[in-house]
């Protein structure tokens, strides 16, 4: 059965979410006066990471609504008990600095182009459709993708089975006739796998790639080498004729 639609993961797969987050919180803690508590700045980004990742995981256990893990995160990485307006008031204003720094990885707009006549493209989130339709929106490829689709109104979350046939379901297509792009090995690559979709893991930290599917995630270091593995001629590295 041949593949007829991808569905994407967004942050790290095609937003730079990493970069986005470290600089805009070195520029929010420099701001809020912060930095003097930690040796060093990567100290204090190491910090807000491992905060961030616990929160994430809880809300993604269904232990936690999307505003509670952010108030929560808020709370634990300052060691201290606000108010949810205190925490809401100081998530915002780190959001400002976040969002500053919001770019796509350069090979997403090539490889959208390369795949917009042959495939159709869906959007597979653990976030909130507020937060990653906006950012779709300001990143300019929110028309790319027919359906998004979020965790926080899915009530499922990645890696359960249900969140990737919920976005089959969404395109009208079995599993088997849908790939799924992630940067997660577990949550996106065994996830989608286990699910019963073609899992692609993007691993843009080393070059190792691999073409064996198996019972596990193709692995690929750019997605320059998806349209190759989907089987479709393409002219991959044409500049991009969106606006």
């Amino acid at each position: 059965m041949s593949i007829r639609a991808v569905v994407w993961d967004v942050d790290d797969t095609l937003f730079d979410y990493t970069t986005a987050d470290r600089a805009g919180m070195r520029a929010h803690l420099a701001v809020e006066g912060l930095l003097g508590g930690y040796g060093s700045v990567e100290q204090a980004l190491v910090r807000w990471r491992e905060v961030t990742d616990r929160q994430w995981a809880r809300f993604a256990a269904g232990e936690v609504s999307f505003e509670g893990q952010r108030r929560d995160r808020v709370r634990a990485f300052l060691e201290e008990e606000l108010t949810d307006a205190e925490a809401d008031a100081w998530f915002l204003r780190y959001i400002a600095h976040y969002e500053a720094g919001w770019a796509l990885f350069p090979d997403v707009l090539p490889v959208l182009d390369a795949l917009a006549a042959s495939h159709r493209h869906a959007v597979l989130s653990n976030s909130s459709l507020t937060v990653q339709d906006r950012k779709l929106r300001r990143l300019g490829v929110h028309d790319r993708f027919e359906a998004i689709l979020c965790a926080a109104e899915l009530g499922v979350s990645k890696p359960e089975a249900g969140a990737f046939h919920a976005a089959c379901e969404a395109l009208g297509l079995a599993p088997q006739q849908v790939a799924y792009v992630g940067d997660h090995p577990e949550i996106d690559g065994r996830g989608a796998a286990d699910a019963g979709l073609l899992s692609v893991w993007i691993d843009r930290a080393t070059a190792h790639t691999s073409d064996d599917m198996l019972a596990g995630p193709h692995r690929i270091a750019s997605l320059a080498e998806l349209p190759a593995l989907l089987g479709t001629d393409t002219r991959f590295g044409a500049p991009s004729t969106f606006r």
